[in-house]
């Protein structure tokens, strides 16, 4: 017995503030069914604590946020994509608070804080330090108001249905079956990757799926060298990795090795406040100095009650680690957090193949470059969500999409793939991968390093190439297949730029005003 068969107008891929933003875009105007890998709720956009950036204060202008942000990519934005998103975010808040979003106020106005990079307090907290939550429960709440709205939770995309390099699907798992599910036009909203490094901030379904399966149909695929690592989770014996909020350091929170002294003006001129990589080096460098695996981050020199009440989820995390953060210096060390790269898109999250579109940190629309601005992800989320689903409507009004063919099942699926010719111990070459990503393709790379990755990840191939019907075997071949692209990106790329810094070639290099690109079936190459 086959596959069973559903249509929809509309399928998207992935339940977080790109995925939920596009249903709720496409709902006046057909069936749409959100997929999601786990539940609703667990996805990337909820672990958000530090806020969504937005110029709306009265000292901020939406020129000063492009800078910003243009300035952070390391000039390597796409600065199209950055206008779209600065002049077109206030709007996209505004629509959100009026479907319930509350962010914390000042008396009646809205509270901003500062982060690294920024020069402008544009950050916008919610709870404190759960801002993505905040956002996630008024999205679901206004999909869920939406009768045409359906959603299949616990369902792990297994491949898009490719026909004519037109998208019209994707097969999917769900318990133990395979459903086929056509639809007109299909979104991507999968998220990251971080689950490829052994030290992470995302949650355990970021395994690079959304990425991977666009990969094998045949979509272009750049900029995946840029891997961006957050400088401070928390580092404790037993405990995860826990992000501590960039607003920390927005606040007056300091940077201090295991000596007790005070780094970071000794790095940049913007001390704790200076971008993410440039931060992450810096800890590294400490760590490797003073021969310690981690520094500290120190908020104690500031008022108690504030420190409680600004961070609330982090006082209480920490305190189930026997850490007062009022009191006690934190234990902090880097971790692998968002990559820049992605399914490329245009402005409306077009991909190279029709009726494909993508949002979100599955996308690369170019408007981080080589490294996010702080809080920009949940903004651009919250956009080009909106502006794929618009574009997805269009698409549909424009094209010859009827699905009635596909329903009879004889389409042909791409990527079947075989089964593995040989057993594998999956839970071990997953252990192994992440570890090797960690050690060898992580904040400072070389030619040394990333050689040998490559070696270990090209013994894997004959699982890139098998097929699964299971989630966790399903999920390493996609786990290989990014790392695959992250490590043949990063060799292309023989220059520093942004989160990727080779100690082998520090200066920009040859080629650094472009950008690297990836297709099934050709090495690496560089586009304009």
């Amino acid at each position: 017995m086959g596959p069973s068969i559903k249509t929809v107008d509309f399928l998207v891929i992935g339940g977080g503030v790109a995925g939920l933003r596009a249903a709720i875009e496409l709902a006046s105007k057909g069936s749409v069914l959100v997929l999601t890998k786990d539940t609703i709720s667990e996805s990337s956009t909820g672990y958000a604590q530090g806020g969504i950036a937005v110029a709306l204060s009265d000292e901020d202008e939406v020129c000063i946020h492009y800078d910003d942000t243009i300035k952070a990519g390391d000039s390597l934005c796409n600065e199209n994509a950055v206008r779209v998103m600065v002049e077109e975010g206030p709007g996209y808040i505004l629509e959100l608070i009026s479907w319930g979003a509350e962010f914390d106020r000042e008396g009646s106005r809205l509270s901003f804080t500062r982060e690294a990079a920024h020069t402008r307090r544009r950050i916008l907290h919610s709870h404190g330090d759960s801002t993505g939550k905040e956002i996630e429960r008024a999205l679901i709440k206004k999909a869920r108001s939406s009768p045409s709205i359906s959603r299949y939770d616990f369902a792990f995309t297994l491949d898009l249905i490719i026909e004519d390099n037109r998208c019209i699907g994707a097969k999917v798992l769900r318990g133990d079956s395979v459903i086929n599910i056509f639809a007109k036009a299909v979104i991507l909203a999968t998220g990251g990757a971080g689950q490829l490094y052994s030290k992470t901030t995302n949650p355990m379904i970021a395994t690079g799926d959304g990425i991977a399966i666009a990969y094998r149909a045949g979509a272009l695929i750049v900029d995946m060298e840029f891997i961006q690592f957050h400088p401070t989770t928390l580092y404790s014996v037993g405990a995860p990795q826990f992000l501590l909020s960039e607003a920390m350091r927005g606040e007056g929170a300091v940077l201090k090795n295991i000596r007790g002294k005070r780094f970071m003006p000794e790095y940049h001129d913007m001390a704790e406040l200076a971008s993410r990589d440039t931060v992450t080096r810096a800890i590294v460098s400490e760590m490797v100095k003073t021969k310690s695996k981690h520094v500290y981050l120190d908020l104690t020199h500031l008022d108690k009650d504030f420190v409680k009440t600004r961070f609330p989820q982090i006082y209480s995390t920490c305190l189930q680690y026997d850490i007062d953060i009022t009191e006690d210096m934190i234990p902090v060390c880097p971790a692998a957090h968002y990559i820049m790269g992605g399914v490329r898109t245009n402005l409306d999250g077009e991909t190279s193949i029709r009726g494909l579109f993508a949002a979100g940190e599955v996308a690369c629309t170019g408007v981080h470059g080589a490294n996010r601005l702080a809080s920009n992800s949940l903004l651009e989320g919250l956009v080009f969500g909106a502006r794929a689903g618009k574009k997805a409507v269009s698409y549909i009004s424009e094209e010859n999409t009827d699905t009635s063919a596909a329903e009879s099942g004889h389409r042909k699926l791409v990527n079947e793939g075989r089964s593995s010719p040989k057993p594998f111990d999956a839970e071990k070459i997953r252990s192994t991968l992440r570890q090797i990503m960690w050690k060898k393709v992580g904040i400072i790379r070389c030619s040394k390093s990333l050689a040998p990755a490559e070696n270990w990840i090209n013994r894997w191939e004959f699982i890139m190439n098998a097929s699964f019907r299971n989630r966790r075997e399903s999920e390493l071949r996609n786990m290989l297949t990014v790392a695959h692209l992250i490590t043949e990106s990063a060799l292309l790329r023989k220059g520093s730029a942004g989160a990727h810094y080779r100690s082998d070639f520090k200066e920009r290099g040859e080629h650094w005003e472009r950008h690297t690109a990836c297709v099934k079936g050709k090495a690496p190459y560089w586009i304009d």
